[in-house]
C-alpha cells in the first residue's frame, strides 16, 4: 500500500504466507455431532417425524440424559427444572449438567414456563410422539416389516461378510491406486457415484497432471478402522441426498433402519419408494447390503450396515467372523525399525507404504523399515505420529502382544520406535507459522516507531526490526493498525 499524497510516507504491505500450511485434518463426527453441527432445529423436527431415527438419537444420548426422557416420556405437562435437577445426587451436577445441554442441543425438550413463572422442560412432541410409537407399537410400519417367502438360495453370515468386506475395499483400492483407474481388475472398480462422493469429501481431489490422486484427509482416512470409515463415508453422501433428489430423512431412516436389523436375514423392498430403491443400490454399491439381483425384491443387511451407526456394537463384536473381517495381528516392529507384514492384500501393502520405505515383497510377506524419509513423507501428507502408532499397535502381531503383557509396557511396540516418530513429528514441528502482515518503507525512525508501540500495545506485533524499520503484525490486526497510522498521519504526527 503506497500512500503518494501525503508525502509523509511510503509503505507496501503484503500477505506473509506461511512455509509449511498446517495440514487439514479429517474431522470425524459422531451422530450427535453431525445433527448438532449440520442440523437447525427446524430440520431436526422433520426428522424426529421417523421413529427409527429418534430409536437411535435415544440409543446415543449419555445414560442420565436416557433416564431423563424416560421419566416424562408418558407426562402430558411440563415438568419444572428444579424437580428434574432433584432426581439427581450432588455429586453428579457435572454429568446432569451435561446431560441437559446435550437434549437441549439436540432439541429433544425445550424450555417453556408453567403457571407461577418457573422454568420448565417439555419433550418435543414430534420426539416423543415417535419415541412412544418405537416403545408401544403403531404408527406407521417400517418399510423393512414385509414378509417374505423362504429364500431359495440363502446366505450366511460368512458370505455376507466376505461379501461386505470386498466391497469396501474397491474404495480403499481406488483410493490408494491399486484399483481399477491403475490397472485393476473389473471386480476391483467402483462406481462413479463412489467417485463423486470422495471428491465431495475431499479425500481425493482432482490433479491435471495426475488425474484423480488422494488427499491428506483420504491419508488419514485410511488408517481409521472401517466402522469410522464407512460412517464418514456415508455422512459425506447423506450430504449430497438433496442434489440428487432424495430425501435426507428418509435416508437417514432407511439407514437405522438396516442397523437395528437382523443379520443373516433377508428383508423385502416391497413398497419402497423409487428414491429408496435407487438409495438401496447404492448401499449396495458400498456393500452394506447384498442383493442378487437390482430388480430382486429381497435383500440382506451385512455387518457393515449393521455397526455403522452403533460405535459400542462395533467394539463389542467379538466373533471370529468380525476378527477376520477386520484382519487384525499381521505386523511385526522390531528395534531396528524393520517392520514385516504377514499379508498378501495389496491394500494393506500399500497403507503400509504410506510411512515406510518398502524393501522385499514375498508372496505372503512384506518387509519395509520406518525411515526419517519415509515418516516425514507421511507427516507431509496430514498423517500424524500418533496415528502411524496406533496403526501399527492396532495391527501387531498377537506374539507382540503377549510381549506387551510379559513387560508390562503400555505399547506392544519398542518404545525406542515409538519415540523415534515421535521426535521425527516434533523436529518438523519445531516452528510456529502465523498468518500476517509486514510493513515496512517508513521514511522515518519515529514514524515506524509510534506504529511498532501501538502494535505492541493491542498484542498484535509478530516481529521488528528497528534497524531495517521493518515490521510484522498479526492479519486479524492489519485494520486496526492501518486505521491507527491513517489518524496519526491526518493528525501531522
Amino acid at each position: 500500500m503506497a500512500d503518494t499524497k501525503s508525502g509523509r510516507y511510503a509503505s507496501s504491505s503484503a500477505t506473509i504466507s506461511p512455509l509449511v500450511q498446517s495440514p487439514e485434518n479429517l474431522e470425524c463426527k459422531n451422530f450427535q455431532d453431525y445433527l448438532r453441527t449440520r442440523q437447525t432445529p427446524e430440520s431436526l423436527e422433520k426428522l424426529y417425524n421417523y421413529p427409527p431415527i429418534c430409536l437411535a438419537v435415544f440409543r446415543e444420548l449419555p445414560e442420565i440424559a436416557r433416564q431423563f426422557v424416560i421419566r416424562i416420556l408418558f407426562v402430558d405437562q411440563p415438568v419444572p427444572q428444579a424437580v428434574v435437577s432433584s432426581w439427581g445426587a450432588q455429586r453428579i451436577a457435572k454429568e446432569q449438567m451435561e446431560a441437559t445441554s446435550c437434549l437441549t442441543a439436540l432439541n429433544v425438550w425445550r424450555v417453556t414456563a408453567i403457571p407461577g413463572g418457573l422454568a420448565a422442560w417439555e419433550l418435543s412432541p414430534t420426539f416423543k410422539k415417535s419415541v412412544r410409537q418405537v416403545l408401544l407399537g403403531g404408527g406407521k410400519p417400517w418399510a423393512m416389516t414385509n414378509t417374505l417367502d423362504k429364500d431359495s438360495k440363502p446366505r450366511d453370515i460368512a458370505f455376507l461378510d466376505t461379501y461386505a468386506m470386498a466391497r469396501w475395499r474397491c474404495v480403499l483400492h481406488y483410493m490408494v491406486g491399486t484399483g481399477s483407474r491403475n490397472g485393476g481388475t473389473d471386480a476391483e472398480a467402483i462406481s462413479p457415484d463412489a467417485v463423486r462422493i470422495l471428491l465431495h469429501a475431499n479425500l481425493m481431489k482432482r490433479d491435471e497432471r495426475d488425474g484423480i490422486t488422494i488427499t491428506r484427509q483420504g491419508f488419514q482416512f485410511l488408517l481409521l478402522d472401517t466402522r469410522a470409515q464407512v460412517w464418514h463415508f456415508m455422512l459425506q453422501y447423506l450430504e449430497t441426498c438433496e442434489e440428487r433428489g432424495f430425501s435426507l430423512p428418509e435416508c437417514l431412516s432407511m439407514l437405522f433402519q438396516l442397523s437395528f436389523s437382523t443379520l443373516g436375514r433377508d428383508y423385502s423392498s416391497e413398497g419402497m419408494s423409487h428414491q429408496m430403491l435407487m438409495f438401496l443400490q447404492h448401499l449396495r454399491e458400498f456393500g452394506l447390503v447384498f442383493q442378487r439381483k437390482r430388480k430382486e425384491g429381497r435383500f440382506y443387511p451385512t455387518r457393515l450396515a449393521l455397526n455403522v451407526t452403533n460405535k459400542d456394537a462395533a467394539q463389542a463384536s467379538t466373533s471370529a467372523d468380525d476378527e477376520r473381517m477386520q484382519e487384525r495381528g499381521y505386523i511385526v516392529v522390531e528395534t531396528n525399525y524393520r517392520v514385516y507384514a504377514y499379508t498378501d492384500s495389496q491394500l494393506q501393502v500399500a497403507v503400509l507404504g504410506l510411512f515406510t520405505e518398502l524393501l522385499y515383497r514375498f508372496p505372503n510377506l512384506v518387509v519395509g523399515v520406518l525411515t526419517r524419509d519415509s515418516v516425514r513423507q507421511a507427516l507431509r501428507g496430514g498423517i500424524t505420529a500418533e496415528q502411524i502408532v496406533s496403526y501399527l499397535e492396532q495391527y501387531a502381531h498377537p506374539n507382540m502382544k503377549l510381549v506387551e503383557s510379559a513387560i508390562q509396557s503400555k505399547s506392544c511396540l519398542p518404545p525406542t520406535v515409538v519415540d523415534q516418530i515421535k521426535l521425527w513429528e516434533l523436529e518438523r514441528n519445531r516452528f510456529t507459522y502465523t498468518e500476517g502482515v509486514v510493513y515496512n518503507q517508513f521514511l522515518s525512525q519515529t514514524d515506524f516507531v509510534t506504529l511498532r508501540d501501538y502494535a505492541q500495545s493491542i498484542n498484535m506485533l509478530v516481529w521488528q526490526n528497528e534497524r531495517t524499520r521493518t515490521m510484522v503484525v498479526q492479519k486479524n490486526g492489519h485494520d486496526d493498525v492501518k486505521r491507527y497510522w491513517k489518524k496519526y498521519s491526518k493528525s501531522g504526527g
